[in-house]
């Protein structure tokens, strides 16, 4: 196998990596001096049994297990539900929970080392605990319901943490876990915001303009891709575009910020392939009359998942689906009224900012004020602790590294009222409500979809977007701004406060449709032409293209047909139109019958991205060396490394004619470099052995600690980064939940997860669902449920 698939998944990738964000890989040799002794504890800590009862001073509930360790709480009171709800996930997936909160508080290195100095010392800086301080303080203020069924979850997680042994995790490791706290739980709703919105896109187009020149870097990374399947096609509802697309202003050479500090920043953001799908279909369209959604969402695929599942019935109302662990209530899911998805919204919601400094002041305006300063210490396992100089500035943090500073600003540093709206969603009886709660939704910005019982559909752009100013009028926010000119200004934002949003878009302004016949959104663009700049930073429009190419299809058959079976079929779906771009180029350009097999099959190929198919390895391992024909020596001559390399649509879409091509140490053409490409890939081939897609695509997701007993098995699967059927082998990212949910009577939702819902590496259900997964198959979310079975009342 190569250098990608060979690397080992060390802990410092999850700790850095978090739900979805880094990308390290890091040797096992690097972590192992930091286990305690392999011992019998560490086996002893895998054995518990949930016990058969537990006091509880909020009230009766019962939590019985099914056969896939997916937990029905039953409780009359919401806060004896969610105290029940935080014991299921003490139990399974507290390990899981103290990691994402040790990785936000940036405290990993006290129980790894200095290994993790550069992710502490970030998360420090840019100081999410405070953010998440402010959001509880203004949870309790707002809604001290909603704060309370907070505190009962803390509760039950503590409850947990003290009645079982700790997970095998905590004994290698050595440690013990703090007690779980309210605040715990808005920190880690912060990290799933982070991972989905926090970008440093506009510091590495500055980069990429100061070191490539501004002809090549709108060449090659275009802010509007040319395609004709935005989500909302035709209909934006929200008036004339204010910002469009316009030319890099950056002169060569005079980039704000090294092109290291810019990548230094950027191995914070998420990895590549966060994404999701999903789709609703009214009834106007489907066999049964009623609607019928599809979500999957498109995250890092961990050893235990990401993902929680878990269905609540507080007796006049029931929800299921998932939720992160460490988080209460059901985020993607259903109730008795409705079901409900979403997918990222690709929204520019993070802006950076320079300054003019003068010691301990900066510029802002026509007066320096004083940086907001502290001191914070890092504790270091093995090592002298660090102290860390946190500035903020009035736009937010100021993140450091070796002489090179910014200011960020970014929604999440603002309390939101996003637990509120989660929460209201669970309970929304109808449309209606459930716009309501999508109101509240400030944080991460999505594209939610949503069906229900009475027959409507719905799609909405949420969270909270800047509208920026500079000299009183509207900029988009593709730059880097001159903070002490106060350009890029967001009115209504108060970081570590509460806002007022007053100067951000308005929420009827946000893109969205009430009742459409069908609506499917694939994280490309969302309208084209908003009333409002949204963003530049949409995802190529390959699973959004084939997508709306499917549901135009099933709507024009002039039948209504479409099922839940199709559904199914169509989150299975593994047309790459990446290869119906580049393949009839390639072989314009090469002779792939001299290359043998599997390349010769790319002249009789469907362009689908299945294990058994010869020609989707061919075309696989042609992309990915006709990637390095094009752009390895180029960027290394601008000391740029390929972490800062254009997208696959710039690569499958670059002309003969591209300007690129005009340089000493590119290719002469696109021609020229699938030539390259087709003879490295054929070398690939042969030293690999592969014959299949299926020897190359392999799903090889460790755990953390990369132990065999914790490591998930490796399985062949369908799909790319392309396809609708979603994997991304490099960075193993892809489709972390499949849920299609028909609003028909007695219809029941099919699931699945990658992986199990038991974060216990000897359980049957650590990952029992895997291969389920990798082969397409879901099952019945209303299943009996006939396992472990816990009561919790009696409470002193």
């Amino acid at each position: 196998m190569d250098d990608v698939d060979t690397a080992r998944r060390g802990l410092i990738a999850a700790v850095l990596g978090g739900v979805a964000a880094g990308g390290f890989f890091t040797p096992a040799s690097t972590y192992l001096e930091q286990f305690a002794p392999l011992s019998g504890d560490v086996w002893a800590a895998t054995t518990d049994e949930p016990p058969g009862t537990v006091d509880s001073e909020y009230g009766p509930a019962t939590v019985q297990y099914d056969g896939n360790r997916v937990p029905r709480v039953e409780a009359d009171d919401e806060a004896a539900l969610y105290h029940a709800v935080g014991y299921a996930h003490g139990t399974d997936r507290l390990f899981a929970m103290d990691l994402q909160r040790r990785l936000m508080r940036g405290q990993l290195s006290a129980v790894v080392g200095e290994a993790a100095l550069d992710s502490d010392e970030f998360r420090v800086q840019m100081d999410f605990a405070q953010a998440a301080d402010a959001n509880w303080g203004a949870l309790q203020d707002r809604d001290p319901e909603v704060a309370g069924l907070l505190e009962a979850y803390a509760d039950g997680v503590n409850a947990a943490r003290e009645d079982q042994s700790l997970p095998p995790e905590f004994v290698l490791l050595d440690y013990e876990p703090a007690a779980w706290t309210p605040t715990d739980t808005l920190l880690l709703q912060l990290q799933i915001s982070w991972t989905l919105t926090g970008s440093f896109a506009s510091l590495r187009r500055d980069v990429l303009a100061g070191e490539l020149g501004a002809d090549a870097v709108d060449e090659l990374f275009p802010r509007r891709y040319d395609h004709d399947s935005p989500i909302l096609r035709g209909n934006s509802g929200s008036g004339a575009a204010s910002a469009t697309p316009g030319r890099s202003e950056q002169a060569s050479g005079t980039s704000r910020v090294s092109s290291d500090f810019a990548g230094w920043l950027s191995s914070f953001e998420s990895p590549p392939g966060i994404g999701s799908n999903s789709w609703v279909v009214s009834g106007e369209h489907t066999e049964s009359g009623e609607p019928l959604l599809a979500n999957d969402p498109h995250l890092s695929l961990l050893a235990p998942p990401v993902w929680y599942q878990q269905h609540l019935d507080w007796g006049d109302g029931w929800v299921r689906g998932v939720t992160f662990p460490g988080v209460p209530f059901v985020i993607i899911g259903e109730n008795d009224a409705g079901a409900w998805g979403f997918t990222n919204a690709g929204a520019d919601v993070l802006d950076c900012y320079t300054y003019e400094t003068d010691g301990d002041q900066y510029r802002y305006g026509d007066e320096y004020r004083d940086f907001e300063t502290d001191e914070h210490t890092i504790a270091v396992d093995g090592a002298e602790d660090v102290t860390v100089t946190r500035r903020k500035t009035v736009h937010g943090p100021v993140v450091e590294r070796e002489g090179e500073q910014v200011g960020v600003a970014w929604t999440g540093l603002s309390a939101t009222a996003t637990t509120d709206a989660v929460h209201a969603m669970a309970h929304s009886d109808g449309l209606e409500d459930f716009r309501e709660a999508v109101r509240d939704f400030d944080l991460p910005t999505q594209c939610v979809v949503y069906a229900d019982r009475d027959g409507n559909t719905y799609h909405k752009v949420t969270g909270r977007i800047p509208v920026r100013h500079t000299d009183g009028e509207r900029v988009p926010g593709w730059q880097v701004f001159d903070g002490s000119e106060r350009a890029g200004e967001w009115p209504g934002y108060t970081p570590y406060g509460e806002s007022s949003w007053e100067g951000f878009v308005p929420f009827d302004a946000k893109p969205g449709a009430v009742n459409p016949g069908y609506v499917g959104t694939a994280n490309q663009r969302i309208v084209d032409d908003p009333e409002y700049y949204l963003s530049e930073g949409y995802s190529p429009p390959f699973r959004g293209e084939r997508l709306n190419e499917v549901l135009d299809d099933w709507a024009g058959d002039g039948e209504a047909g479409t099922t839940p079976g199709d559904m199914r079929d169509l989150q299975r779906d593994t047309v790459d139109t990446r290869a119906r771009r580049l393949v009839p180029r390639l072989l314009d350009a090469v002779d792939v019958e001299s290359a043998g097999a599997p390349f010769d099959a790319l002249e009789e190929w469907d362009y689908r991205m299945d294990r058994d198919s010869e020609a989707a390895l061919a075309f696989a391992v042609v992309l990915d060396a006709y990637r390095e024909a094009l752009y390895s020596d180029g960027f290394a001559d601008a000391d740029l490394s390929e972490d800062y390399w254009p997208n696959d649509w710039v690569t499958v879409t670059l002309a003969d004619d591209a300007e690129w091509f005009d340089r000493e140490e590119t290719p002469e053409s696109a021609a020229a470099a699938m030539r390259t490409a087709l003879d490295a890939a054929a070398a690939r081939v042969a030293d690999e052995g592969w014959t299949t897609y299926g020897d190359y695509n392999v799903v090889a997701l460790d755990h953390p600690f990369d132990q065999p007993f914790l490591n998930y098995p490796r399985l062949a699967t369908d799909g790319s980064p392309a396809s609708l059927n979603n994997f991304r082998r490099d960075s193993d990212a892809g489709s972390s939940w499949r849920m299609v949910v028909p609003m028909a009577d007695g219809a029941d939702a099919s699931v699945v997860l990658p992986g199990g819902n038991d974060g216990d590496p000897f359980s049957d259900q650590y990952s029992d669902q895997l291969r389920a997964w990798a082969d397409g198959q879901y099952y019945a979310f209303d299943r009996e449920f006939r396992g472990p079975r816990i009561e919790f009342g009696g409470g002193e």
